[in-house]
């Protein structure tokens, strides 16, 4: 008779710790859900079923514009990391080992690596010294600083992608006289689609919700959702937070679940 292999869920007291670890991760989650529906004023004191959270966010001129900001942002840092992710993992899948293949690995992953606050303080010197030359204090230093930041998080998935697909395709288009465009074009980029998208999708999510380098990059006046949030919670907290929070919660689970539904896909 076979010998069974260690199960850790037939431990006594697993399923116990297993649930309190769950309760105390997710029901803060659901406690700010349940209080953005709140109709009073208080975040902690429930006094009945409202919109009217949802409708005060939507009528803030200050959280249109940050919405505004943050999804320019957000989709201009997926555009750029994907790209260059694209190029990336083609570069580093698609050749033979070469020297300082392994650095390469390293660089790009460096964001992931590297405390998030050391890379915004970085950024902070870096930008200041060049708004101090040029004078200019645009979206532009924002947008660069999230894409540099959100390109590992697009090259994961479409790598992954990449070396799961089959060679012998390309090969034989190459065979066929196809020049490299061609081989890319018509073979490579139909195969590699859901990987792309799923990259993008991850880029534009981790922009989206990003606050550490934002704080840390942006100018007067360039606030973004999640830091014009931080900025109230300073100031005073009202449901109208959680009712913000929970539209960005809903915009992080979609995304992340087309994600998981495109890395998944075959074909």
């Amino acid at each position: 008779m076979a010998k069974r292999g260690f199960d850790i869920r037939k431990l006594r007291g697993f399923s116990g710790i297993a649930m309190t670890c769950f309760v105390m991760l997710y029901m803060p989650i659901v406690l700010l859900v349940v209080y953005s529906f709140n109709a009073g004023t208080s975040v902690a004191i429930w006094e009945g079923f409202s919109w009217r959270w949802y409708v005060s966010a939507w009528d803030n001129e200050m959280v249109q514009e940050a919405t505004v900001r943050s999804l320019i942002i957000a989709l201009s840092a997926a555009a750029i990391a994907t790209t260059a992710a694209v190029l990336a993992a083609l570069a580093t899948t698609r050749n033979r080992k070469f020297r300082g293949q392994t650095a390469i690995f390293a660089l790009i992953h460096q964001p992931l690596m590297v405390p998030e606050i050391v890379t915004a303080v970085a950024l902070l010197i870096f930008f200041a010294t060049i708004k101090v030359a040029t004078g200019y204090t645009g979206l532009m230093y924002l947008i660069i600083a999230h894409s540099a930041f959100c390109i590992p998080f697009a090259y994961l998935p479409i790598r992954a992608r990449l070396q799961g697909m089959d060679l012998s395709l390309e090969q034989a288009a190459a065979d066929l006289y196809a020049t490299p465009f061609q081989v890319f074009r018509r073979v490579t980029l139909p195969q590699l689609w859901p990987g792309i998208l799923a990259g993008a999708m991850l880029a534009f999510v981790i922009s989206l919700d990003d606050v550490v380098i934002t704080e840390f990059v942006k100018s007067a006046g360039q606030d973004t959702l999640p830091t014009y949030m931080l900025g109230q919670l300073r100031r005073v907290v009202t449901p109208e937070i959680n009712a913000i929070s929970t539209v960005l919660l809903m915009i992080s689970v979609l995304m992340v679940i087309a994600y998981t539904l495109l890395s998944r896909t075959k074909k």
